[in-house]
């Protein structure tokens, strides 16, 4: 064995994980990046390393987030075993004692005893055997990354443990010291499981505050300002300038890691560019060491699952990528976020994992304040749909009793097992039927195991193995938006992603039938396939005939508008499938990344799902009536539609009443003022029950109950200005309760003044008004109390000349107090009319004195 081993921090940590697993059967592991925690320990727990010659050989399972860091882990531990592997190929004997599977690829002999694999896999063999026959050991790495696959895992593996195989090891190992919560979730009666902690060798790590000299804008779904990624390769190129050692330069993606490579020609050292879609051979020699100087450009795969030896100085441009879905629009995507505060410090400490390093980092210190303190777990974020069946084929659909660090959101697990019936995959309990389980296996997105399931017959297996394989690893942007045009691109080049598209199409043409290929031609069955994977995104034309040098928008079948990208390779054609979208920055209408050509026939195929037919009656405010017709649609696309002469009654009352909600009750119907609803208003504000409520809300309520039949009848606002509302209301007046025979006692339409009129209250304002002229109040020392004495009747006192003198609410103190002044006023310019000096005893008159 290669005495590197014993060089290793983590080595000290064994004794200790060795006894916790033999005590309690789980445990946590906290052990910093270059440690060992990923090689080394695996090997001890297989009882591989020198010295374990007389323990018991274990079988040990690995699982690792990404399929790059399976394929180093391996190599690494064979590295460890026996120094002539190296870290190239394996050699022609296979991988012995250590092997590794990913999907489409597995490499594992009759000997093998550590076995490295992806959680995805993981997830698989677990659907398929839950007790995970001939395994003693299972290592879940990297668990603070929070990845879905990863917290799904060890949810089924506890379950496992706990119902099938109590001697089932389960070993959580974290890149930082926040394990509180997995020992908690690892625990059971005696307690949280035990948590060992390993101390590597810690140099400190000088931080440099690199911000751009200019403000960049912020980073918008996949897209970083340039000047951003400009700004990283200047401080790369100062970085190789003010410090020795090899460069490890962060960034969110493989687009950005291009943009700064191609900005760093002419630097003193080898540029490499790490990332999961990378040549085998260039990340063999990123993590490899070099005596040549190297700068070496990493997604997020290198802050703790990949080591890369040499380094001594990170350049942080400080951004990550996380899942982002748009339920409503049927979109997903990764965007671009700001890193965490955890992630940042993970990516400093590469720096200084072998000597004193430095880190740039591309952002003012003062922004950190606005950073989260750790990632967002990706069950938070991510479409659900895959997860929501891994559980229902699990046996929980709801993942109620699924032992998970963060319970998944209720609207994104609504939205997925609406997905999951819609495809046939659960039934409506939310119990996987045996399509769904089929579709689980083929270890796809439940939309591509549709895809792939559905368009075999429909197209060939090949074919539809091949398109399904570009969906599952999106195309480089580079190749063009046609789907149909990269298909035939890929089909003939010997590219790094030709070659994985290859050995996904082999992978799934193992886990579909051999179905022969049809007559359809390669654009349609393109068109097909993309459609039976994304119905919703199925997408029409709003304009049939676009003019020179135009291209119509397009309208999903989910309701999304869309827009083909500038430069776009797809023509002008009448029908979509989109594979992928997203919604640019201030855009109102979604962009077509990736789409294939459809027909009329090859839609209504796919989305035969989506197809309805019905009959759509409401109001129109422009015309200001109901307008009613039959329209056939797939989702949002109206496909044909005809007026209906003979609607529904029920759905013209429903449209009217619609009509009355949006423009209001008052706007559309005509009530007299002053009317019984005043009257009614001013009853229910002064007593209350039982005299109803006759605002706008509350009319609208019980239209039915006061509106019919007149509501049923009525087709146009001409129609509701024609109704009777002072009979109608008379509907809502409290009959049952024998109250509705009072009302011209509690609130009169008329009063009787002295004088003999008989003068209409106003209750317009809230409060009943009388308006009466003056001299028709003599002798009348006291207006009435209304609604049962409980509110003064108010006197609007008026000049012989009908204009308003005073106001009251208080008649008797009005003639004590306030007469005598109106009285000096009025007199001179009514000469005619009677100012007696006490009007309490003076008779009321309707008319003037005799002449003299």
């Amino acid at each position: 064995m290669n005495p590197a081993w014993r060089e290793l921090p983590v080595r000290t940590a064994l004794p200790a994980l060795r006894h916790a697993l033999d005590e309690r059967g789980v445990a946590v592991l906290a052990a910093p990046p270059g440690t060992g925690k990923t090689t080394l320990v695996p090997l001890a727990l297989a009882g591989l390393l020198d010295g374990d010659a007389d323990g018991p050989v274990r079988r040990v399972l690995v699982a690792e987030p990404r399929r790059l860091a399976v394929r180093a882990a391996a190599r690494r531990m064979a590295w460890l075993l026996d120094s002539r592997w190296g870290l190239g190929a394996p050699p022609a004997e296979g991988w012995g004692k250590i092997g590794h599977t990913v999907r489409g690829e597995r490499r594992v002999g009759p000997g093998t005893v550590v076995e490295v694999v992806t959680t995805g896999v993981l997830l698989q063999r677990l659907q398929r055997d839950q007790e995970l026959p001939g395994v003693d050991v299972v290592v879940l790495d990297e668990c603070h990354e929070r990845h879905l696959d990863a917290d799904t895992a060890l949810a089924f593996l506890l379950d496992v443990r706990a119902a099938l195989r109590p001697d089932l090891r389960i070993l959580c190992a974290s890149a930082t010291s926040d394990t509180e919560a997995w020992a908690r979730l690892l625990g059971d009666a005696q307690g949280p499981a035990p948590v060992v902690e390993a101390h590597g060798v810690s140099h400190p790590v000088e931080v440099v505050w690199a911000p751009p000299p200019r403000a960049v804008r912020p980073a918008h779904g996949t897209r970083v300002d340039p000047a951003l990624l400009d700004h990283v390769a200047t401080t790369v190129r100062r970085a190789l300038a003010e410090r020795d050692g090899d460069v490890l330069c962060f960034l969110p993606g493989t687009g950005e890691i291009a943009r700064v490579a191609g900005q760093l020609g002419g630097v003193p050292a080898e540029v490499l560019q790490l990332h999961g879609r990378a040549p085998q051979a260039v990340q063999d020699a990123a993590l490899t060491p070099s005596s040549a100087r190297r700068v070496v450009l990493a997604t997020a795969v290198a802050e703790s699952s990949l080591t890369v030896p040499g380094v001594r100085v990170v350049v942080d441009a400080g951004l990550a990528r996380e899942p982002r879905t748009d339920h409503a629009r049927g979109l997903a995507a990764l965007v671009t976020v700001r890193a965490s505060l955890a992630a940042a410090r993970q990516r400093a400490g590469r720096a200084g994992r072998e000597a004193p390093g430095t880190v740039y980092r591309c952002w003012a210190e003062a922004e950190d304040a606005r950073a989260a303190r750790y990632p967002t777990p990706e069950i938070a974020l991510a479409d659900l749909t895959p997860f929501a069946l891994q559980a229902a084929c699990w046996g929980d659909p709801d993942a109620t009793g699924l032992a998970l660090p963060d319970r998944p959101p209720a609207g994104a697990m609504a939205a997925a097992r609406e997905t999951l019936l819609a495809l046939g995959a659960v039934d409506a309990d939310g119990r996987a039927t045996p399509r769904g389980t089929r579709l689980a296996r083929t270890g796809l997105h439940p939309r591509l195991g549709r895809a792939l399931v559905d368009g075999a017959p429909a197209v060939g297996a090949r074919r539809a193995a091949e398109v399904v394989a570009l969906l599952s690893e999106e195309p480089p942007r580079a190749l063009g938006d046609d789907l149909g045009a990269v298909w035939r691109l890929v089909r003939s080049s010997g590219d790094p992603y030709a070659g994985r598209w290859r050995d996904e199409v082999r992978r799934l043409r193992r886990a579909t039938s051999d179905e022969p290929a049809t007559a359809l031609p390669d654009v349609a069955a393109a068109g097909l396939v993309v459609a039976l994977a994304f119905p919703e995104r199925i997408a029409r034309a709003r304009v049939e005939r676009p003019a020179p040098g135009e291209r119509s928008p397009y309208l999903m079948a989910s309701g999304t508008a869309a827009e083909l990208a500038p430069g776009t390779a797809l023509g002008a054609l009448p029908w979509l499938a989109v594979a992928a979208a997203d919604r640019p920055a201030g855009a109102h209408s979604a962009r077509v990344l990736h789409a294939a050509a459809l027909d009329e026939d090859t839609a209504l195929l796919a989305g035969a799902s989506l197809l309805s037919a019905r009959e759509e009656v409401h109001w129109d405010t422009r015309r200001d009536e109901v307008t009613a017709r039959r329209v056939e649609s797939l989702g949002a696309i109206e496909l044909a539609e005809k007026p209906l002469t003979r609607p529904d009654r029920a759905l013209v009352r429903a449209a009217v009443l619609e009509g009355l909600t949006r423009e209001g009750v008052s706007a559309l119907l005509t009530f007299p003022s002053p009317g019984l609803r005043e009257r009614l208003a001013f009853l229910r504000a002064a007593i209350g029950d039982p005299w109803p409520d006759v605002s706008d809300e509350a009319l609208l309520d019980r239209a039915e109950e006061w509106l019919e039949p007149e509501l049923s009848r009525a087709r146009r606002r001409a129609d509701l200005a024609r109704i009777n509302t002072t009979d109608a209301l008379q509907r809502l007046l409290p009959w049952a309760s024998g109250q509705a025979g009072r009302l011209d006692e509690l609130a009169p339409e008329r009063v009787a003044v002295p004088s003999g009129s008989r003068i209409r209250v106003d209750y317009s304002t809230g409060r009943p008004v009388l308006a009466v002229k003056l001299q028709e109040l003599f002798g009348w020392k006291a207006a009435p109390a209304l609604a049962g004495g409980r509110v003064p009747l108010t006197v609007q006192l008026l000049s012989p000349a009908g204009r308003p003198a005073a106001i009251t609410g208080d008649l008797e103190g009005f003639w004590q107090n306030g007469y005598h002044a109106v009285r000096a006023d009025l007199r001179g310019r009514y000469p005619r009319h009677p100012w007696p000096e006490d009007p309490t005893t003076a008779e009321p008159t309707k008319r003037t004195n005799a002449r003299k």
